[in-house]
């Protein structure tokens, strides 16, 4: 017989923290978990703070409950239902696409990063086989500047992280993002470039990101702005048809 492996009490205690929390139907309660668990709540306290800065965990405005974090939350998307959100805003990402002549991308938070599940170029039909999957660094995109500026704890864990990237210039962007509720890129990410990104939200918490992107000459703020209002309205009428 092998033997028993040796346990990592805090890993162990975390994990149950977790499952506890799931178990409850997504939150709970310091006092709710300390109870279930058997763990002193100044013990559930220490390991919560700690999942909170990870992005496991998460309180919310008024809220005393603790809910899990879109990070884990990202674990299970991509265990299980990458298709289904494909299919259910390909209607939108189409309509998008032909409204405003520009291409069109889905994208969801990864971990760290920015994973590109769809692509709709109605030029370039192709891209829809050959330009995904692919992957980028938050940092310096429109799609990234929503996820920093939405998902609860990312900014903060993905900047500090990457201590170098920390800055004024993206500290700003990100909070003018909050406040339009969309991101601009005018030729940050590529000289020549301009897009617009908004979020895609499932039960109040952003699941994904839909973004257009086309010439800066064909592109430009003001026009972007505008779409990033068509944008939203069509991802509205999707997740009415899909109620």
């Amino acid at each position: 017989m092998g033997k028993t492996p040796k346990l990592i009490q805090s890993i162990e205690r975390s994990a149950a923290i977790l499952e506890i929390i799931a178990q409850e139907g997504g939150s709970a309660r310091l006092q709710q978990i300390s109870g279930i668990s058997g763990i002193g709540k100044t013990t559930v306290h220490n390991i919560l703070q700690t999942l909170d800065h990870l992005g496991y965990v998460q309180r919310r405005t008024g809220d005393m409950r603790y809910h899990l974090g879109g990070r884990i939350l990202n674990l299970a998307r991509i265990a299980g239902d990458d298709n289904a959100l494909r299919a259910r805003l390909r209607p939108a990402l189409e309509a998008i696409a032909q409204e405003s002549g520009a291409i069109v991308w889905l994208a969801v938070p990864s971990g760290d990063e920015a994973a590109y599940l769809d692509i709709v170029d109605l030029h370039d039909p192709t891209l829809m086989t050959s330009g995904i999957p692919r992957r980028e660094k938050l940092e310096g995109s429109a799609v990234g500047l929503v996820f920093l500026a939405f998902v609860p704890g990312l900014g903060k864990r993905v900047l500090t992280t990457r201590a170098n990237a920390l800055n004024s210039d993206i500290l700003a962007q990100i909070e003018t993002v909050r406040i339009k509720g969309y991101a601009l890129d005018l030729e940050s990410y590529r000289s020549g470039l301009n897009g617009v990104a908004i979020p895609w939200r499932e039960n109040g918490e952003v699941r994904a990101s839909i973004c257009l992107t086309g010439p800066a000459d064909k592109l430009p703020p003001h026009r972007l702005s505008r779409l990033a209002w068509m944008m939203m309205q069509y991802v509205e009428r999707t997740d009415i048809q899909h109620c």
